[in-house]
This record gives C-alpha cells, sequence and structure tokens, in this order.
C-alpha cells in the first residue's frame, strides 16, 4: 500500500473525519487510483464507482456512520464506500468465491445497512429507517443515495410520496445525476434532470408565441407570468418539492469544497430534505470518461492501456443469439416490437436499436411498465418481445399474469441470464423462472440445450398465439453454430439424445452436454427435454416405464422446479419408477466463478454422477 499512503491510514471513517479538506482533495485522488488498479485486477464495476468518489468521501466525512444510515441505491457504485469502511484489503477478493460481494451485504459490515443489487429501493429502505429512529426517539439520520437512472422507476416515487407525508423524519435524498444508468437514460424524467427547458424545442416555442402575440402586450405579458410558472412547475427543484421536500442544488458532485459544506448545513436540518448533484461516470479515468457504458462492467484488464476491443473469437454467447434472431425476425415480420428495461448492451439489443429505431423501446427501469406496455402493443396486433434478465422479470410478476397471461396475449419474453450467472452473486442469479413461470396458465416455457435450439426456439416463442418464454444462461454454450434457416419445434416434445440402462436422465436448458457426459459414464438414457411446460408427458411416461430411475437436471430452484413436476406427473400414473430431482439447493447462493459455483452445489459432473450412483443403488 506504500503507494496509497493515505488510504493506507484509514480504516474506518472515524479515521477520515480526522482530515482536513486539503488532505481530503489528495485522499481522493488515491482512492481513484486505487479503485482503477484494483477493479483491473479483479474485474467489476468500473464508472460508477469513479463517478461516487468525492461523493462517498464527503458523506463518510459529514455523517457519523454507521449510526448514520447510508442506502446506496442499486449499490454498484459502493466500491469507494467499502474501501473506506475498513475493506481495503478485501478488494483483492471483490466478488470471488469467499471474497466480499459488489454490492453492500448486512452481513458484511455495519456501514452496508441495507443490502441492494436491485435498482430503486433506497428511498423506501431509508425512510422506512428514518421512521424507526424518529418513534424510538433516535437523533440520527437516513440517507438514501440514488442516480438518475434509479429514479425512472415508480417505486422511487411512491417513496417519495410517502415520505412527504410522513411528519417527525429526518430523511436525506441523495439524487446522483449522471445521466447515465448503464444503457443512456430515457423517459420524461431523465429529460427534466437534463434541465431540457434550455433546449431548442421550448425556445422555439416561445419565440413564435411572442411573434404572435407581440401586438396585444397584456396578453404577451401574461403568457410570460404564466411561461414562468410553468418551468416552475417542472424544474427538478418544483418536482420534488411538490412530494414535501425541501430541494437544494444542483452541485456538482466532484467538488469537495461545494459537497461537504452543504451536507454539514443538511445534516442539521430537520424533516426530509432533497439534494441535486451532477456527477460523471468514470471521472478521473480519461478512457471510461470517453466510454462508461464499456467500463461499467469489466472484466480484468490492463489499466494503463485499457479494454482492448474487437478481437472476436471464442463462442457465440446466447445473448448474441438472441440480438442475432431479433434483427433477423424484425426483417421478416414488421409487427415485431423489440422492448428491454433500461438494459439495451446486457440484452443484445444494440443492433436492433440502431437498425429498427421505431421499433426499439427502451422504457428505462421499469419492469412492470415494460410488461404492461407489450401487453397494450399486442392488444392492437403487435408482437412484443421483452427482453429482460431472469433476476428483474420477478419484478413484475403481477403484470405477467394479470396483464399478459390471464388475458393469453402473445407476449414473447427472452430471458437471459437464467441459472447462476457469476460475481453477481445472489441477487442476480436466475434461480427462480422455471418455478414462477410453470404455474401460470397459458405459458408456454422453453429451455434451449445449445445455441442453434434457442434460435429455433425463439423462432417457435414468436410463432405461438398466446404468452410465451424461453429463458437461456449467461455466456456461451455447447458452441454448435445456428442455422441460419429457423423452423418452429414441436410444442411440448423433447428428444431422446442417448439410449442406456436402468437410468434415465432428463435434461433441461444448458445441462445437456454435462448430461450425456454422465450418461456415458453411468450407461444412461438422456433426453433434452425442451420443453418446461408444456411438458412432454408421453416421453416422461416411457421413460419412467422403461427405467428404474428418473434424474431431473435443471438450473432452477429445486423447490417448486420442473422436477417436482415431473415427479408428481410419475406419482399420477401410479409407477413406482423412482425419480432425483437435482437442482439449485433451497438457499440463496453466493458470488464466484459460475463453473466452481455449480460444483460447489453438486451439479458439475462428477457431483451429478455421485447423487445419481448414491440414489441409484442407496444399499450399496
Amino acid at each position: 500500500m506504500s503507494a496509497y499512503p493515505l488510504l493506507a491510514r484509514i480504516d474506518s471513517p472515524a479515521d477520515l473525519r480526522t482530515l482536513d479538506r486539503e488532505t481530503l482533495h489528495a485522499l481522493a485522488d488515491e482512492l481513484r487510483a486505487f479503485l482503477i488498479e484494483s477493479v483491473s485486477r479483479t474485474g467489476g464495476h468500473l464508472s460508477s464507482n469513479l463517478g461516487t468518489v468525492e461523493l462517498t468521501i464527503a458523506l463518510h466525512s459529514v455523517f457519523n456512520t454507521p449510526e448514520d444510515r447510508i442506502v446506496w441505491d442499486v449499490g454498484h457504485q459502493t466500491y469507494g464506500h467499502k474501501i473506506l469502511t475498513g475493506r481495503r484489503e478485501a478488494m483483492s477478493g471483490l466478488r470471488q468465491s469467499g471474497g466480499i460481494s459488489g454490492f453492500p451485504r448486512r452481513c458484511e459490515s455495519p456501514y452496508d445497512t441495507f443490502g441492494t443489487a436491485h435498482s430503486s429501493t433506497s428511498i423506501s429502505a431509508a425512510l422506512g429507517m428514518a421512521v424507526a429512529a424518529r418513534n424510538r426517539g433516535e437523533d440520527r439520520r437516513a440517507i438514501a443515495v440514488i442516480g438518475d437512472g434509479a429514479m425512472s422507476a415508480g417505486m422511487a416515487f411512491e417513496a417519495l410520496n410517502n415520505a412527504g407525508d410522513i411528519s417527525g423524519i429526518n430523511l436525506l435524498v441523495i439524487l446522483n445525476d449522471n445521466e447515465m444508468s448503464i444503457s443512456p437514460p430515457v423517459g420524461a424524467l431523465t429529460k427534466i434532470l437534463a434541465r431540457l427547458m434550455s433546449g431548442g424545442t421550448f425556445n422555439a416555442a416561445r419565440r413564435a408565441g411572442e411573434k404572435v402575440l407581440r401586438k396585444a402586450p397584456p396578453v404577451l405579458e401574461l403568457a410570460r407570468k404564466v411561461e414562468e410558472h410553468v418551468k416552475g412547475m417542472i424544474t427538478p427543484g418544483t418536482l420534488f418539492e411538490e412530494f414535501g421536500f425541501h430541494y437544494y442544488g444542483p452541485i456538482d458532485g466532484h467538488d469537495l469544497d461545494a459537497l461537504i459544506p452543504t451536507l454539514h448545513n443538511l445534516s442539521k436540518l430537520k424533516g426530509p430534505q432533497f439534494l441535486h448533484v451532477i456527477t460523471r461516470k468514470g471521472q478521473g479515468y480519461k478512457l471510461a470518461e470517453a466510454d462508461p457504458i464499456l467500463y461499467h462492467g469489466v472484466s480484468q484488464f490492463d489499466h494503463t492501456a485499457g479494454i482492448q476491443t474487437g478481437k472476436g473469437g471464442g463462442k457465440l454467447t446466447y445473448t448474441q443469439v438472441f440480438g442475432d434472431w431479433l434483427c433477423d425476425m424484425a426483417a421478416q415480420d414488421e409487427q415485431l416490437i423489440g422492448i428491454t428495461p433500461a438494459m439495451r448492451e446486457g440484452s443484445g439489443l444494440v443492433r436492433f436499436a440502431t437498425t429498427y429505431p421505431k421499433r426499439y423501446f427502451d422504457v428505462g427501469i421499469a419492469e412492470q411498465h415494460a410488461l404492461t406496455f407489450a401487453a397494450g402493443l399486442a392488444c392492437e396486433g403487435f408482437k412484443p418481445v421483452v427482453a429482460i434478465y431472469s433476476t428483474f422479470l420477478q419484478r413484475a410478476y403481477d403484470q405477467l399474469i394479470h396483464d399478459i397471461a390471464l388475458q393469453n396475449l402473445p407476449v414473447m419474453l427472452a430471458i437471459d441470464r437464467a441459472g447462476l450467472v457469476g460475481a453477481d452473486g445472489a441477487t442476480h442469479h436466475g434461480a427462480f423462472d422455471l418455478s414462477y413461470l410453470q404455474c401460470i396458465p397459458n405459458m408456454v416455457v422453453m429451455a434451449p440445450a445449445d445455441e442453434d435450439e434457442c434460435r429455433q426456439m425463439l423462432y417457435t416463442a414468436y410463432r405461438h398465439d398466446g404468452p410465451t418464454a424461453v429463458r437461456y444462461p449467461r455466456g456461451g454454450g455447447l458452441g454448435v453454430t445456428p442455422k441460419d434457416e429457423m423452423t418452429a419445434l414441436p410444442l411440448g416434445k423433447g428428444e431422446i439424445r442417448r439410449t442406456g440402462g436402468e437410468i434415465a436422465i432428463l435434461s433441461f436448458g444448458g445441462f445437456l452436454g454435462t448430461a450425456l457426459q454422465v450418461g456415458d459414464a453411468l450407461d444412461a438414457t438422456v433426453a433434452n427435454m425442451r420443453f418446461v411446460k408444456p411438458l412432454d408427458t408421453a416421453l416422461i411416461e416411457e421413460m419412467a416405464r422403461s427405467h428404474t430411475t428418473l434424474v431431473t437436471l435443471e438450473e432452477n430452484a429445486v423447490a417448486g422446479g420442473v422436477g417436482s413436476e415431473v415427479s408428481r406427473h410419475v406419482h399420477q400414473l401410479g409407477l413406482t419408477t423412482r425419480v432425483l430431482t437435482l437442482g439449485l439447493p433451497d438457499r440463496f447462493i453466493d458470488h464466484g466463478d459460475q463453473h466452481r459455483l455449480l460444483a460447489s452445489v453438486g451439479l458439475d459432473a462428477a457431483g451429478i454422477r455421485e447423487a445419481i450412483s448414491r440414489f441409484h443403488r442407496p444399499n450399496s
């Protein structure tokens, strides 16, 4: 740590509070340099953390943390917070098995007051903490730090609306306005926060009005007063004050000489306060400033040379398979509409957005709206495709049931990041979608075993006249090159890929390669089931009648998963065939390497083989 002498002295925010302003400026430089070097070695979120260096230092300098509660929305911008709260040395194990998380976790540190990783929860949580302090008579502050992208979600406004109606609370909401979420932000709120009142459209309208009304001076003066009133109604300050907050700002979020005095003043005020700070993602690292999206989430890289792009090679990812299919399908059908809740890059919609801009909709961090918006399009004869991560789809479950499935609307879900995703951990694992999708009437649910099957399933889902879901994992598959030709698969039909002895393995999704490997070792029959709903009950019955043991494989929670449905069907047939259901255990799985995580829960080839051997010969 000799390269970072000031950081070496900071083991807690109490140490930070002993430093003068000039030293804090130097500390900010060290913290930023350390972040760049550290994240380049481990991978992780970079741009967002570089953008909050000064804000993090200012917050811990002014407030008595952890007694004063800071809730970081999403939490991917908290690396500086972790470093300043005693986890500097632990950064070498960031997002690795046994290491610290890339997000706040209550079990990791008392300074992580609320576990986050999904967007737009901070104001609600901080409000709960503020009310708890009021009811206990405790004089402490609750601070929510929320980005402008996260402010596009309805939950944030629900919390603001509630907070403004509660008396006696000490709540500070800090809007970290960097005009970026992950993808470029969208929506009316973002336009307000970007202060578009200075834009050409408004001013052109004003000039036109002045020209018309110049001949009637009293009317012109009235119009000017109305203009000022309207401007006041839609500027950020008035917007948030309408919710009952006292608004301050905007101020430069990289200027400690502005941040610290402002926060000191706000720390003495009672009631709900709102501070608007302007920051820049990637601040202080020119490569990240120039391309904050590229440096949003990074793998290991040389921080002096920067991320090298355009190398190509390697397996085609499922995300790329989807992106290519979407463009190919859109070329065939003008009724196709692509929708994403703020995940254009992550979900593979970049080329589609460029090629078909009028048919592409990024609705912001608003998963509930995304699904009901798609339902409205489907009512009018369009064919909406919603690209969404498994873990984010959970946030729109009611809309999926009531607005789509209940009305049997042809909305297609392309569900990325199904199963274990790796370093982002429990908040981002797609561990539950098969459980919560298969119980919904009218749904068709598919899980591809390889890249070509994914392309054909996407086509099958799109052609189906009802709600459908194709769920696929992060990264690549078996390395099968997708065919250009698209052919609809027979609905609810699996296939036998290997014929063996007493054991039959029913593989759902990306486990097929592993299942075939285990099948060779145990001389087991292997079926690629393809469909989670409708299940191929004829194939299940055939396997159950011709084998003594059935084994189901799914990268989904075994509780309520597809294996339990297979077992129920075998039981209904009155057969004595034993069924072993293998999937993710009934616990939240930590972060780490994807393959190691699978091995840790017994879902690699060795673990599956051992589990089957124990189950098939329990007395041996």
